[in-house]
């Protein structure tokens, strides 16, 4: 990579870029950003993290690309109109996807990638800690915050690593990204038709597959049946080549995850002893199931990412286990993936919440743009009650929060779910603190 001038990151705030402005950092690199979220006047935490660190923030209008950038750096999702991209075009200024500055970030580097239709970040952040507490000490570079690596001026997406070590990285099949890397192990949790029919899913698996460095280990689990496990009570454990392991989080889908994090890390050469104190002390992902409170009544209130039809199931099943009652609030994450899904989100939600359960929808977030705005909460609602499901829209997060804080109590769980909108977290939060 240039190592002269800044690259800039267009949309900074998102996930997946503030994790990559935090690795360029750690290699040395300077970073400036823009975000929408500036635009508006709004702060989130990852911007505050940045700041920290001393990355130079701009509004999204094209003022922070100049003479001193080596590159712009942009997701998929960005559109061409976007004025940080339109000044790139006038100054010269060459324009890389988000994944390709990350797979060249890690040219040359011992790359573990972990793909996979749902279960990516957790995962990651499982076998980065495994490797890290058998003192490999590797770089890892995830979707969400890991809570073990939580640090005052740090994203909390990213863990520096010692030099020469294994760097271990979520690769996304959304957008077809996955194909910029070249890794020399490679875990594939599963596949399902989230953004592609299930075939045209698994040929991209396929593909990426195929590019892992001839006898780099790799774990394809698709297809393969659940581990079987056992829930506690906000844990769950399952049997290993003959040791038990636990971790510390609700629902199978835990299980899964830790049983293939596992897999990957005896392929890597961790010792299999050394599995299971290091799954006993992995604190879990923000907005990954994360326990944010737990009301003086005894209301338990969950903060969790689940956007997409597995998710969201895997979530609600996850705390039905552990609560007569559920009161979830949902945010819908954009108008296209709500009219894409709209039939099996219906579906989900009817066969997966219980008679008692309550579904708070609030409006679908609008990120701006040019997005086509001919789906709402309001309709999807009215389907959710026609198939029997107890629904009710709130017009923004304190009316939910004053909802939720009114109609859960005692034994239920309250839990906040939903992707990309910062006031997520916060909402849980305020649900938490009533």
């Amino acid at each position: 990579m240039n190592g002269r001038g800044a690259f800039h990151l267009v949309g900074i705030a998102g996930t997946g870029m503030s994790a990559l402005a935090d690795a360029l950092l750690d290699a040395g690199f300077a970073v400036t950003g823009s975000d929408r979220f500036l635009d508006r006047g709004a702060d989130v935490p990852a911007l505050a993290a940045l700041r920290a660190r001393g990355v130079p923030l701009f509004p999204q209008d094209g003022s922070g690309v100049g003479p001193g950038t080596a590159a712009v750096v942009a997701s998929t999702a960005v559109e061409a109109g976007n004025p940080d991209l339109l000044a790139a075009a006038r100054a010269g200024v060459p324009v890389k996807r988000r994944a390709d500055a990350l797979a060249e970030l890690f040219a040359g580097r011992r790359l573990v990638a972990v793909a996979g239709t749902c279960g990516k970040s957790t995962t990651t952040a499982m076998l980065g800690h495994v490797l890290a507490c058998a003192g490999f000490d590797p770089a890892v570079v995830d979707g969400a915050p890991c809570l073990n690596w939580a640090a005052s001026g740090r994203t909390g997406a990213v863990r520096a690593g010692a030099p020469g070590s294994f760097c271990v990285a979520e690769v996304d099949e959304s957008d077809r990204s996955l194909l910029a890397f070249r890794p020399a192990a490679a875990l594939l949790l599963n596949a399902s038709a989230d953004h592609f029919p299930l075939d045209e899913t698994n040929a991209l698996f396929d593909r990426f597959l195929a590019q892992v460095e001839p006898g780099g280990p790799v774990v394809d689990a698709r297809g393969e049946p659940p581990v079987p496990c056992e829930e506690g009570g906000w844990s769950v454990s399952f049997g290993f080549r003959g040791r038990r392991m636990e971790v510390p989080l609700p629902g199978a889908h835990h299980a899964q995850d830790a049983f293939l994090a596992c897999r990957m890390a005896v392929a890597l050469g961790v010792p299999e002893d050394a599995l299971a104190p290091a799954l006993a002390s992995f604190r879990g992902l923000s907005r990954r199931m994360e326990l944010v409170g737990v009301r003086a009544d005894g209301l338990r209130v969950v903060d969790d990412y689940a956007h997409n039809t597995e998710k969201i199931r895997a979530t609600l099943s996850a705390l039905e286990e552990r609560a007569p009652r559920v009161v979830a609030v949902w945010r819908p994450h954009g108008y296209a993936p709500l009219r894409k899904m709209w039939d099996d989100l219906a579906a989900m939600f009817r066969d997966t919440l219980r008679r008692d359960d309550m579904l708070v929808l609030l409006p679908v977030f609008d990120a701006g743009g040019t997005a086509a705005r001919d789906v709402s909460s309001e309709a999807f609602a009215d389907r959710l009650r026609d198939l029997g499901v107890s629904v009710e829209c709130v017009a923004d997060p304190a009316t939910a929060a004053a909802f939720v804080s009114a109609a859960a109590h005692g034994r239920d769980i309250a839990a906040v779910l939903g992707a990309r909108d910062p006031e997520l977290p916060r909402l849980a939060r305020a649900i938490a603190a009533r």
